[in-house]
């Protein structure tokens, strides 16, 4: 891949990385938030949905921590010299994945293998 593209693609992980960290901080935030207060919840039931929406919180704040995770990886890829090449069988992946998903680490085949369970990468990532 040419040197244009890879800039191409540090630019578009690089403003995702910031939206996703953004993201992550006021979802743990939040999430931190409704630990620390005590509303004075005192029926079951409240303290049930108050007790949801906080696992709620927790969860979306792993999902961006994760996501998070793939866009370094990708960034880590595009300085390393690897970018764009398929972790599994070697190939290049389409540029038409990539701009869809610039943190694939897989060409599509690989991917679809991976999900069936049939893969080497028991938590593969996209």
């Amino acid at each position: 891949m040419d040197a244009e593209k890879l800039e191409h693609y540090r630019r578009i992980l690089t403003d995702q990385l910031r939206q996703r960290t953004e993201t992550a901080r006021e979802n743990q935030s939040d999430a931190l938030e409704t630990a620390g207060t005590d509303d004075g919840v005192k029926d079951v039931a409240d303290q049930s949905v108050k007790d949801v929406s906080q696992e709620i919180e927790y969860r979306l704040s792993e999902r961006e921590s994760q996501a998070i995770a793939d866009i370094d990886q990708a960034l880590l890829r595009i300085e390393e010299g690897t970018y764009g090449v398929c972790a599994r069988c070697g190939k290049e992946i389409p540029e038409r994945r990539l701009e869809a998903m610039p943190t694939a680490r897989y060409d599509a085949d690989c991917q679809s293998i991976i999900e069936q369970g049939t893969g080497e990468d028991e938590h593969a990532t996209l």
